[in-house]
């Protein structure tokens, strides 16, 4: 069972833990059903039936032959994708992550007609500022569980009190154990005015929002739609792709004239990320979510394959690299996260929701209408690193720059401290601003 609140709980199946289920109503819930506007606490409890379905499953498994060539360019290779299934299905244990988030303050709350599932963690340090995190596909709340310590206890991590952050981070409609939509419409700028709403359920007349992968455009349509209290917003995967760029990387054409050296160089790794199919995954999810999701819904290796084809661990050695981050546990806690709540189709659908709006495309993403301040970091290992000319191009307010030296796509997940310092320098301007002068 999935335990909502002090005495609610839902029952879900071995195979579909975590899958919408009318929930029971205990004594400390009566006159609060789901749907109103209240903030129920909320516990994870997979029944013991679905992790022994699980590892049912994987001991099941229908191997397909080995690949054709010596690297991943055909997908996650065989001996290695083995190798990590058959530990997921013997020596991995899915009740320490669980134990990890049931430490956490956890909520669910109706929004728009969804349950969204959220952590949210205040910090003891006066006047922190509050800043809501949106994860990505196929990330989860899980890759931002690290930083969570650091920003809200800065004087216990290496930074100053007055750099603390009270720290909300939901699950996207769809993922994890938010509910998942039944209608269509839900797209990042619906995301974004749910979780304007959300930080106003908390009591939050002044934040700031922070995304990477899906929530990097999240973040960006918060920011054009500027509701109350929002002060700006912090990206680690910017929309600055020029109108004349994405046109000529979208026909195949040579580059624009006129491009710096180093836009140059942008352009040409864009190029040949779109042509090494990197970007299958994103075309597939986008034009057929439910046919990717019959066989993730019912092959855990499929599913770990598919997850892994993503090119943010295009450098992951399959936890192989001691002391690396993520480990080979953490992945597999974010793989089983998806399996648990049966959310492969359900999440793939936001790519559907979001088709003809590429991600890094300024025009697509509207950076023009943003006028509330912007930062962006940029790290090395990313799928797209924006030279810092585009990025001033696509936002015109923007407060902060930097290119750091290590770190990729998951950046919160992979280096901790420094997202947390980045966070840190990106917001400081901030903090003592009003809402309504942010706004301007």
């Amino acid at each position: 069972m999935l335990l909502l609140g002090i005495g609610c709980t839902r029952t879900v199946s071995a195979a579909d833990a975590g899958a919408s289920a009318a929930p029971g109503v205990g004594p400390a819930e009566r006159g609060s059903p789901s749907g109103g506007t209240e903030i129920r606490r909320f516990q994870v409890h997979v029944p013991d039936a679905a992790l022994v379905d699980l590892r049912r499953r994987i001991a099941a498994t229908r191997w397909p032959d080995r690949e054709t060539v010596t690297d991943p360019s055909q997908g996650a290779q065989l001996a290695k994708l083995q190798g990590l299934v058959r530990y997921w299905g013997s020596g991995y244990d899915w009740r320490k992550v669980e134990g990890k988030l049931n430490a956490l303050p956890q909520f669910t709350t109706n929004i728009d007609g969804v349950d969204v599932h959220f952590i949210h963690v205040r910090s003891r340090h006066k006047n922190a500022l509050p800043v809501i995190i949106t994860h990505g596909w196929p990330g989860s709340v899980l890759e931002l569980l690290k930083v969570i310590g650091p920003l809200t206890d800065p004087t216990a991590h290496g930074g100053r009190a007055e750099d603390a952050f009270d720290v909300v981070i939901p699950s996207v409609p769809g993922y994890g154990f938010s509910g998942k939509p039944t209608g269509t419409g839900w797209d990042p700028d619906r995301i974004a005015r749910a979780w304007a709403e959300l930080m106003r359920r908390l009591g939050y007349d002044r934040y700031v929002a922070q995304g990477g992968d899906w929530g990097a455009p999240i973040s960006s349509a918060m920011a054009r739609q500027a509701p109350a209290g929002l002060l700006g917003i912090h990206l680690n995967l910017a929309a600055t792709v020029p109108p004349e760029v994405e046109a000529a990387l979208a026909s195949g054409a040579s580059a624009p004239a006129g491009l710096s050296e180093k836009e140059r160089a942008v352009f040409d790794a864009l190029a040949a990320y779109r042509k090494a199919g990197s970007s299958a995954y994103f075309v597939m999810m986008t034009a057929r979510p439910q046919a990717v999701g019959y066989g993730l819904t019912d092959s855990p290796a499929g599913l770990a394959a598919w997850i892994l084809v993503h090119p943010g661990f295009a450098r992951w050695t399959y936890g192989d690299a001691p002391g690396a981050s993520p480990t080979k546990d953490e992945v597999l806690d974010d793989i089983t996260l998806y399996w648990l709540t049966n959310s492969a189709t359900s999440s793939a659908r936001l790519y559907w929701e979001n088709r003809g709006r590429g991600p890094t495309s300024a025009a697509a993403q509207k950076t023009a209408e943003i006028s509330l301040p912007v930062a962006i970091t940029v790290f090395p290992e990313d799928v797209y690193r924006p030279p810092e000319t585009w990025a001033r191009r696509a936002y015109r307010n923007l407060i902060y720059f930097h290119e750091v030296d290590k770190g990729g796509h998951f950046a919160a997940w992979e280096q901790p401290e420094l997202f947390t310092a980045e966070l840190r320098a990106a917001f400081r301007s901030l903090r003592a601003t009003p809402a309504h002068a942010a706004r301007r």
